[in-house]
C-alpha cells in the first residue's frame, strides 16, 4: 500500500492543471463508478489525475494501474476492501483492461463497498465494450477521442478560443482573436495535432508504438485472436491507409487477406472500436452501427500522415478531419448528394477552388472549403469544424 501512495503521489506532482480536456466537464463525478474509455495516447490518465489533484481530498484518494506489479500478488477486491477499512473513499484503476476478469472484479467492489467510489480507464475501447455490457447498471461509460483543433490551440499554442456549436459554425458566428492566423497552426495540427503526447519527443515513433501496440496486443489478446489473425489486422490497416477514402468491397478484401467475408467485417469492427479507422456510415442507423457502411477512413489525419507518408492524398485529409472532428457532438452519416450529412445540413468537402455544382439543388447545403480563413454565404472554413468540442 505505501508503494501505491508513493507512485501516486508522484504522478499528482508531475500533473498539471493548465489545460483541461473537453471530456473533463461533461463526466458526471457524483456517480459511483465511473469509467472512462477510448483509443490508447488521448489523455485518460492525465485527466483522471487532474480531477484527483483539484477535487478529490489526497487522504481518501488513491490512483493506481492495473499493471502494477502489486497486483500480480495482490487480489483487487480485497485491495478494494482493505483501503476503505482505512478511510479510503476513492480509487482510480488505469488501464483496467490488462487486469484478467476485471469486469467480474469491478462489480464485486461496486456490491461489496458501497462506500467507495470507484473511476476506471481503459485503452482498449474494444474490450471496454464488451466488458461493461455486465456493468450496465452500475458503471457510467464516457469515449474520449483525441484533441479538437480548438484544443491543440490551447494546448501547443496557448492561444485560447471558445467552442462552438454546428450551428454557430454554419450561421458565421466564429470570432477569430486579433492577430490569430489560423491557417499555418491548422496544417501543424493535421500532422501531428491529434495527440497530446505530440509535445514529446520521438512524436512519430511513439505514434508507431500506438499503432502497434493496439494491432499486436490490444485487439488479439482481447478479442482472442491468434498471432496470425492479428497480422491480418496489420495487413488490412495497412490496405485502407494506401486506399482511404474507399467504399469496402468485402469479397476483395476477403481474397487479400485469405479470410472470409464475414471476418472482414469483424476486423473492421474491431480497428473502428480501438480507434484505429472510422465507418462511415448511411442515415438508416448512422454512427450508432446500425447503417450500411458507406466509406472507411483512418481515424484521424495524424494517423494518416504517418500512415500514409508524403503520398497522403490531401482530399482525403480533409474529410478524415471533418469526419473526426463532427462525430463527438453529432450524428455524422454519407450524403448521396456530397460528402457528409448532419442532420439537416449537407457538407461538401474541398479546397479552395471549390465549386457549387454538387450542391446547387441541395437545401441546407454547404461548401466546407480548405485555405480559407473566413467564410461568406454557405462557404465555411475548414478549420472551424475543429471548433466544436
Amino acid at each position: 500500500m505505501n508503494s501505491l501512495q508513493d507512485y501516486f503521489d508522484t504522478q499528482l506532482e508531475a500533473t498539471t492543471s493548465r489545460f483541461h480536456r473537453y471530456m473533463f466537464d461533461r463526466i458526471d463525478w457524483d456517480n459511483r463508478l465511473i469509467g472512462l474509455v477510448g483509443p490508447r495516447g488521448v489523455g485518460k490518465t492525465t485527466l483522471m489525475l487532474q480531477h484527483a489533484k483539484e477535487e478529490l481530498p489526497r487522504h481518501s484518494t488513491l490512483f493506481v494501474t492495473a499493471e502494477d506489479m502489486y497486483f500480480i500478488t495482490h487480489n483487487i477486491v480485497e485491495f478494494a476492501a482493505e483501503f476503505v477499512k482505512k478511510g479510503g473513499r476513492y480509487l482510480i484503476i488505469d488501464e483496467i483492461h490488462k487486469m484478467d476478469d476485471w469486469s467480474r472484479y469491478l462489480k464485486l467492489i461496486y456490491d461489496y463497498q458501497p462506500k467507495l467510489n470507484v473511476i476506471f480507464t481503459g485503452s482498449s475501447v474494444l474490450d471496454i465494450t464488451k466488458g461493461t455490457h455486465d456493468l450496465s447498471r452500475r458503471a457510467i461509460t464516457y469515449q474520449m477521442q483525441g484533441l479538437s483543433f480548438r484544443e491543440y490551440l490551447i494546448m501547443f499554442h496557448d492561444v485560447e478560443l471558445e467552442s462552438y456549436s454546428l450551428e454557430d459554425i454554419v450561421s458565421h458566428k466564429v470570432r477569430i482573436p486579433d492577430g490569430l492566423q489560423p491557417l499555418q497552426l491548422f496544417k501543424e495540427y493535421l500532422k501531428n495535432g491529434y495527440y497530446p503526447f505530440a509535445k514529446e519527443n520521438q512524436y512519430e515513433r511513439r505514434l508507431m508504438q500506438v499503432i502497434n501496440n493496439t494491432l499486436e496486443v490490444d485487439i488479439p489478446q482481447y478479442a482472442k485472436m491468434n498471432v496470425a489473425t492479428g497480422r491480418k489486422l496489420k495487413q488490412l490497416l495497412g490496405v485502407i491507409s494506401k486506399s482511404v477514402p474507399f467504399k469496402p468491397n468485402m469479397t476483395s478484401l476477403a481474397t487479400v487477406l485469405d479470410t472470409s467475408r464475414n471476418s472482414v467485417s469483424d476486423y473492421l469492427l474491431y480497428l473502428e472500436e480501438a480507434g484505429m479507422i472510422s465507418q462511415l456510415r448511411d442515415k438508416t442507423g448512422g454512427i450508432r452501427g446500425l447503417g450500411k457502411v458507406d466509406k472507411v477512413y483512418l481515424d484521424n489525419t495524424a494517423l494518416a500522415h504517418v500512415l500514409g507518408g508524403e503520398a497522403t492524398d490531401i482530399g482525403n485529409i480533409r474529410e478524415t478531419f471533418f469526419n473526426n472532428q463532427m462525430r463527438v457532438n453529432q450524428d455524422v452519416v454519407t450524403s448521396s448528394a456530397a460528402d457528409f450529412e448532419i442532420g439537416s445540413y449537407t457538407f461538401e468537402v474541398g479546397g479552395k477552388k471549390k465549386k457549387q455544382k454538387q450542391i446547387e439543388e441541395v437545401e441546407n447545403g454547404y461548401i466546407v472549403k480548405d485555405d480559407i480563413e473566413s467564410g461568406y454565404l454557405n462557404v465555411i472554413p475548414l478549420w472551424m469544424f475543429g471548433l466544436n468540442y
